[in-house]
Protein backbone atom coordinates (compact mmCIF):
# COMPACT_ATOMS: atom_id res chain seq x y z
CA UNK A 1 0.00 0.00 0.00
CA UNK A 2 1.23 3.67 -0.43
CA UNK A 3 2.17 5.51 2.26
CA UNK A 4 0.26 9.44 2.94
CA UNK A 5 2.42 11.27 5.71
CA UNK A 6 0.54 13.88 7.14
CA UNK A 7 2.20 14.98 10.58
CA UNK A 8 3.03 12.96 13.17
CA UNK A 9 -0.04 11.28 13.96
CA UNK A 10 -0.74 10.09 10.47
CA UNK A 11 3.17 9.07 9.10
CA UNK A 12 2.35 6.39 7.12
CA UNK A 13 2.26 2.55 7.82
CA UNK A 14 6.30 1.87 7.46
CA UNK A 15 7.16 4.70 10.57
CA UNK A 16 3.80 3.12 12.65
CA UNK A 17 5.33 -0.46 11.80
CA UNK A 18 8.62 0.93 13.46
CA UNK A 19 7.36 1.88 16.68
CA UNK A 20 6.12 -1.33 16.69
CA UNK A 21 9.19 -3.21 16.62
CA UNK A 22 10.11 -3.47 20.40
CA UNK A 23 6.49 -3.97 21.98
CA UNK A 24 6.05 -7.21 19.16
CA UNK A 25 4.66 -9.32 21.70
CA UNK A 26 3.38 -7.02 24.49
CA UNK A 27 -0.43 -7.26 24.16
CA UNK A 28 -0.66 -11.12 22.89
CA UNK A 29 -1.78 -12.29 26.54
CA UNK A 30 -4.45 -10.53 29.08
CA UNK A 31 -2.84 -8.11 31.45
CA UNK A 32 -3.52 -9.34 35.48
CA UNK A 33 -4.64 -6.88 37.41
CA UNK A 34 -4.50 -6.74 41.14
CA UNK A 35 -7.97 -7.68 41.84
CA UNK A 36 -7.46 -11.24 40.01
CA UNK A 37 -9.04 -9.79 37.15
CA UNK A 38 -7.82 -9.05 33.05
CA UNK A 39 -7.24 -6.42 30.64
CA UNK A 40 -7.22 -7.81 27.07
CA UNK A 41 -5.98 -5.22 24.36
CA UNK A 42 -6.99 -5.62 20.78
CA UNK A 43 -8.75 -3.94 18.03
CA UNK A 44 -11.84 -3.07 16.37
CA UNK A 45 -11.28 -5.04 12.98
CA UNK A 46 -9.02 -7.70 11.29
CA UNK A 47 -9.80 -7.09 8.31
CA UNK A 48 -10.07 -3.96 6.80
CA UNK A 49 -7.75 -3.73 3.47
CA UNK A 50 -5.79 -1.36 4.66
CA UNK A 51 -4.66 -3.33 7.17
CA UNK A 52 -4.59 -6.64 5.61
CA UNK A 53 -2.70 -4.72 2.91
CA UNK A 54 1.03 -6.53 1.81
CA UNK A 55 3.53 -5.92 4.64
CA UNK A 56 1.48 -3.71 6.80
CA UNK A 57 0.38 -5.94 9.40
CA UNK A 58 0.13 -9.71 8.37
CA UNK A 59 2.83 -11.46 7.26
CA UNK A 60 3.07 -12.19 3.42
CA UNK A 61 2.52 -15.94 4.44
CA UNK A 62 -0.92 -15.20 5.58
CA UNK A 63 -2.78 -14.75 2.29
CA UNK A 64 -6.57 -16.49 3.57
CA UNK A 65 -9.22 -15.32 6.39
CA UNK A 66 -7.85 -18.23 8.78
CA UNK A 67 -4.51 -17.48 8.38
CA UNK A 68 -5.17 -14.06 9.01
CA UNK A 69 -7.32 -14.53 12.30
CA UNK A 70 -4.57 -17.11 13.44
CA UNK A 71 -1.86 -14.75 13.08
CA UNK A 72 -4.30 -11.91 15.03
CA UNK A 73 -5.21 -14.19 17.52
CA UNK A 74 -1.35 -15.13 18.45
CA UNK A 75 -1.00 -11.42 18.67
CA UNK A 76 -4.21 -10.09 20.50
CA UNK A 77 -6.26 -11.71 23.18
CA UNK A 78 -9.43 -9.77 22.00
CA UNK A 79 -11.05 -8.43 18.70
CA UNK A 80 -14.41 -6.24 18.01
CA UNK A 81 -16.43 -7.39 14.89
CA UNK A 82 -17.76 -4.65 13.12
CA UNK A 83 -19.38 -6.74 10.28
CA UNK A 84 -22.66 -7.58 12.24
CA UNK A 85 -23.84 -4.08 12.30
CA UNK A 86 -23.81 -4.26 8.65
CA UNK A 87 -24.92 -8.00 8.23
CA UNK A 88 -26.70 -10.77 10.76
CA UNK A 89 -24.13 -13.08 12.27
CA UNK A 90 -24.47 -16.55 10.54
CA UNK A 91 -23.74 -19.22 12.91
CA UNK A 92 -21.29 -21.10 10.53
CA UNK A 93 -19.08 -18.02 10.32
CA UNK A 94 -19.11 -17.76 14.32
CA UNK A 95 -17.91 -21.64 14.14
CA UNK A 96 -15.09 -20.72 11.82
CA UNK A 97 -13.99 -17.67 14.34
CA UNK A 98 -14.11 -20.58 16.85
CA UNK A 99 -12.10 -22.78 15.10
CA UNK A 100 -9.37 -20.96 14.18
CA UNK A 101 -8.31 -19.14 17.21
CA UNK A 102 -7.76 -20.29 20.89
CA UNK A 103 -9.94 -21.38 23.72
CA UNK A 104 -9.26 -18.21 25.80
CA UNK A 105 -9.48 -15.42 22.85
CA UNK A 106 -12.46 -13.51 23.16
CA UNK A 107 -14.54 -11.61 19.99
CA UNK A 108 -16.76 -8.13 21.14
CA UNK A 109 -19.55 -7.94 18.57
CA UNK A 110 -21.15 -4.61 17.37
CA UNK A 111 -25.14 -4.99 17.64
CA UNK A 112 -27.03 -5.05 14.33
CA UNK A 113 -27.72 -1.89 12.97
CA UNK A 114 -31.66 -2.29 12.78
CA UNK A 115 -31.06 -3.14 16.92
CA UNK A 116 -29.74 0.46 17.89
CA UNK A 117 -32.25 2.64 15.68
CA UNK A 118 -29.98 2.69 12.47
CA UNK A 119 -30.31 1.76 8.75
CA UNK A 120 -30.13 -0.96 7.06
CA UNK A 121 -29.60 -1.76 3.26
CA UNK A 122 -32.98 -4.62 2.52
CA UNK A 123 -30.89 -6.22 0.33
CA UNK A 124 -28.03 -7.94 3.16
CA UNK A 125 -30.98 -8.97 5.19
CA UNK A 126 -31.28 -12.66 5.07
CA UNK A 127 -33.33 -14.13 2.33
CA UNK A 128 -35.80 -15.79 4.52
CA UNK A 129 -36.29 -12.33 6.39
CA UNK A 130 -36.75 -10.41 3.05
CA UNK A 131 -39.79 -12.92 2.28
CA UNK A 132 -41.54 -11.44 5.14
CA UNK A 133 -41.22 -7.97 4.81
CA UNK A 134 -44.74 -6.65 3.50
CA UNK A 135 -44.72 -5.04 0.21
CA UNK A 136 -44.31 -1.06 1.04
CA UNK A 137 -41.08 -1.88 2.76
CA UNK A 138 -39.78 -4.75 0.97
CA UNK A 139 -39.44 -2.44 -1.73
CA UNK A 140 -37.35 0.44 0.00
CA UNK A 141 -33.27 0.10 -0.54
CA UNK A 142 -32.92 1.31 3.21
CA UNK A 143 -34.69 0.29 6.43
CA UNK A 144 -35.06 0.54 9.87
CA UNK A 145 -36.94 -1.19 12.88
CA UNK A 146 -39.66 1.48 12.92
CA UNK A 147 -40.35 -0.11 9.12
CA UNK A 148 -40.71 -3.90 10.40
CA UNK A 149 -43.61 -5.76 11.60
CA UNK A 150 -43.26 -6.86 14.97
CA UNK A 151 -42.75 -10.89 14.24
CA UNK A 152 -39.92 -9.55 11.96
CA UNK A 153 -38.14 -7.29 14.17
CA UNK A 154 -38.25 -9.74 16.83
CA UNK A 155 -36.38 -12.34 14.05
CA UNK A 156 -33.85 -9.78 13.71
CA UNK A 157 -33.55 -9.83 17.24
CA UNK A 158 -33.22 -14.04 17.22
CA UNK A 159 -31.35 -13.72 14.40
CA UNK A 160 -28.46 -12.02 15.57
CA UNK A 161 -28.31 -14.42 19.18
CA UNK A 162 -28.42 -17.66 16.90
CA UNK A 163 -25.75 -16.41 14.73
CA UNK A 164 -23.34 -15.79 17.83
CA UNK A 165 -24.51 -19.18 19.57
CA UNK A 166 -20.99 -20.92 18.60
CA UNK A 167 -19.30 -18.33 20.52
CA UNK A 168 -21.02 -18.32 23.65
CA UNK A 169 -21.31 -22.09 24.10
CA UNK A 170 -17.14 -21.85 23.53
CA UNK A 171 -16.99 -18.88 26.13
CA UNK A 172 -15.56 -16.91 23.49
CA UNK A 173 -18.31 -14.55 23.66
CA UNK A 174 -17.29 -11.01 25.09
CA UNK A 175 -20.11 -7.98 25.08
CA UNK A 176 -22.18 -6.93 22.44
CA UNK A 177 -21.75 -3.14 21.46
CA UNK A 178 -24.49 -1.56 21.51
CA UNK A 179 -23.29 1.79 19.28
CA UNK A 180 -26.35 4.55 19.22
CA UNK A 181 -26.11 7.24 16.97
CA UNK A 182 -25.94 10.96 16.86
CA UNK A 183 -29.04 11.33 16.91
CA UNK A 184 -30.15 9.02 19.52
CA UNK A 185 -30.13 11.98 22.78
CA UNK A 186 -31.32 11.25 26.29
CA UNK A 187 -34.96 10.93 26.62
CA UNK A 188 -37.51 8.23 28.76
CA UNK A 189 -38.21 6.81 25.17
CA UNK A 190 -34.68 6.21 24.77
CA UNK A 191 -33.74 5.35 27.76
CA UNK A 192 -36.67 2.66 26.99
CA UNK A 193 -35.22 1.37 24.10
CA UNK A 194 -32.08 0.73 25.73
CA UNK A 195 -33.47 -1.36 28.39
CA UNK A 196 -35.35 -3.16 25.97
CA UNK A 197 -32.18 -4.14 23.82
CA UNK A 198 -31.05 -5.65 27.20
CA UNK A 199 -33.89 -7.79 27.90
CA UNK A 200 -33.63 -8.73 23.94
CA UNK A 201 -30.32 -9.90 24.83
CA UNK A 202 -30.82 -11.08 28.66
CA UNK A 203 -27.92 -13.59 29.13
CA UNK A 204 -25.23 -11.67 26.99
CA UNK A 205 -22.99 -8.70 28.42
CA UNK A 206 -24.23 -5.59 27.02
CA UNK A 207 -21.79 -2.44 26.69
CA UNK A 208 -23.62 0.84 25.28
CA UNK A 209 -21.78 3.42 23.78
CA UNK A 210 -22.70 6.97 23.03
CA UNK A 211 -22.66 9.05 19.93
CA UNK A 212 -24.35 12.35 21.45
CA UNK A 213 -22.40 14.36 24.05
CA UNK A 214 -25.73 15.01 25.46
CA UNK A 215 -25.81 11.57 27.71
CA UNK A 216 -22.74 13.21 29.68
CA UNK A 217 -23.09 16.57 29.83
CA UNK A 218 -23.69 18.22 33.14
CA UNK A 219 -27.48 17.46 33.35
CA UNK A 220 -27.50 14.10 32.46
CA UNK A 221 -24.24 12.20 33.55
CA UNK A 222 -25.19 11.09 36.63
CA UNK A 223 -28.37 9.71 35.47
CA UNK A 224 -26.88 8.23 32.49
CA UNK A 225 -24.37 6.51 34.39
CA UNK A 226 -26.66 5.16 37.41
CA UNK A 227 -28.77 4.34 35.09
CA UNK A 228 -26.51 2.11 33.10
CA UNK A 229 -25.43 0.27 36.04
CA UNK A 230 -28.79 -0.26 37.38
CA UNK A 231 -29.71 -1.91 34.54
CA UNK A 232 -26.43 -3.87 34.62
CA UNK A 233 -24.95 -2.55 31.39
CA UNK A 234 -21.04 -1.35 30.42
CA UNK A 235 -20.50 2.26 29.37
CA UNK A 236 -18.38 2.48 27.12
CA UNK A 237 -15.27 4.93 27.77
CA UNK A 238 -14.15 6.76 24.52
CA UNK A 239 -11.48 8.55 23.49
CA UNK A 240 -12.31 10.54 20.57
CA UNK A 241 -12.52 14.40 19.11
CA UNK A 242 -14.18 16.71 20.56
CA UNK A 243 -16.04 19.69 20.29
CA UNK A 244 -18.89 17.95 18.02
CA UNK A 245 -22.48 16.97 19.54
CA UNK A 246 -21.34 13.41 18.91
CA UNK A 247 -18.26 13.93 21.06
CA UNK A 248 -18.45 12.28 24.23
CA UNK A 249 -16.22 13.35 26.84
CA UNK A 250 -13.18 11.11 27.70
CA UNK A 251 -15.23 9.98 31.58
CA UNK A 252 -13.49 7.47 33.15
CA UNK A 253 -16.56 5.15 34.86
CA UNK A 254 -17.18 1.65 35.19
CA UNK A 255 -20.96 0.65 35.60
CA UNK A 256 -21.15 -3.23 35.15
CA UNK A 257 -18.88 -6.25 35.64
CA UNK A 258 -16.94 -5.09 32.41
CA UNK A 259 -15.01 -1.90 32.06
CA UNK A 260 -14.75 -1.12 28.05
CA UNK A 261 -12.33 1.37 26.30
CA UNK A 262 -12.85 2.57 23.02
CA UNK A 263 -10.23 4.58 20.91
CA UNK A 264 -11.06 6.35 17.80
CA UNK A 265 -8.52 8.57 17.17
CA UNK A 266 -8.69 12.57 17.35
CA UNK A 267 -8.87 13.27 13.71
CA UNK A 268 -11.07 16.51 14.08
CA UNK A 269 -11.20 16.76 9.77
CA UNK A 270 -12.84 13.06 9.64
CA UNK A 271 -14.79 12.36 12.71
CA UNK A 272 -18.46 13.46 11.30
CA UNK A 273 -16.95 13.41 7.39
CA UNK A 274 -19.44 12.02 4.68
CA UNK A 275 -18.78 9.18 2.22
CA UNK A 276 -15.46 8.17 3.30
CA UNK A 277 -14.68 4.49 4.78
CA UNK A 278 -14.03 3.51 8.15
CA UNK A 279 -10.50 3.36 7.86
CA UNK A 280 -10.38 7.04 6.62
CA UNK A 281 -12.69 8.16 9.47
CA UNK A 282 -10.52 6.72 12.12
CA UNK A 283 -7.15 7.38 10.78
CA UNK A 284 -4.92 8.48 13.24
CA UNK A 285 -1.97 7.47 14.85
CA UNK A 286 -1.56 7.98 18.33
CA UNK A 287 1.71 9.17 20.21
CA UNK A 288 3.18 6.94 23.26
CA UNK A 289 2.21 10.01 25.36
CA UNK A 290 -1.10 10.73 24.46
CA UNK A 291 -1.69 6.82 25.02
CA UNK A 292 0.30 7.59 28.58
CA UNK A 293 -2.59 9.96 29.61
CA UNK A 294 -4.96 7.16 29.39
CA UNK A 295 -2.70 4.48 31.55
CA UNK A 296 -4.03 5.67 35.02
CA UNK A 297 -7.65 5.66 33.69
CA UNK A 298 -7.29 2.23 32.64
CA UNK A 299 -5.99 1.21 35.56
CA UNK A 300 -8.75 3.10 38.02
CA UNK A 301 -11.79 1.63 35.77
CA UNK A 302 -9.87 -2.18 35.89
CA UNK A 303 -9.13 -1.84 39.71
CA UNK A 304 -13.07 -1.63 40.07
CA UNK A 305 -14.07 -4.03 37.49
CA UNK A 306 -14.03 -8.21 36.49
CA UNK A 307 -12.54 -7.43 33.07
CA UNK A 308 -11.54 -4.72 31.15
CA UNK A 309 -11.68 -4.50 26.99
CA UNK A 310 -9.22 -1.74 25.70
CA UNK A 311 -9.94 -1.57 21.63
CA UNK A 312 -8.33 0.37 19.28
CA UNK A 313 -10.49 1.64 16.75
CA UNK A 314 -8.04 3.91 14.13
CA UNK A 315 -8.15 0.45 12.37
CA UNK A 316 -5.99 1.94 9.03
CA UNK A 317 -3.06 -0.13 8.20
CA UNK A 318 -1.40 -0.95 11.43
CA UNK A 319 -2.20 2.25 13.64
CA UNK A 320 -4.47 0.09 15.11
CA UNK A 321 -2.01 -2.77 15.72
CA UNK A 322 0.65 -0.53 16.96
CA UNK A 323 -1.27 1.30 19.65
CA UNK A 324 -2.70 -1.42 21.05
CA UNK A 325 0.70 -3.15 21.37
CA UNK A 326 2.48 -0.13 22.80
CA UNK A 327 -0.48 0.87 25.22
CA UNK A 328 -0.48 -2.93 26.74
CA UNK A 329 3.11 -1.76 27.25
CA UNK A 330 2.50 1.29 28.92
CA UNK A 331 0.08 -0.98 31.20
CA UNK A 332 3.10 -3.04 31.58
CA UNK A 333 5.31 -0.74 33.34
CA UNK A 334 7.60 -1.41 30.44
CA UNK A 335 7.19 1.66 28.42
CA UNK A 336 7.17 5.46 29.00
CA UNK A 337 5.86 8.27 26.39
Amino acid sequence: MTDRSNGSNDPGADAAGARAEDVENAAAAPLETGGGGHIRIGTASWTDPTMTASGVFYPASATTAEERLQHYAATFPLVEVDATYYALPAAATAKLWVDRTPPDFVFDIKAHALMTGQGTETKRLPKALRAELPEPVATKSRIYAKDLPPDVLDAVWEAFREGLEPLAEAGQLGSILLQYPRWFFPSSENRAAIEEAAVRLAGMTCAVEFRNAAWLNEKNAERTLAFLEDKGLAFVMVDEPQGFKSSVPPVTAVTSDLALVRFHGRNRETWEAKGITPAERFRYLYSRVELEEWAPRIREAAAEAKDTHVLMNNCYANYGTTNAREIAAILAGDLEG
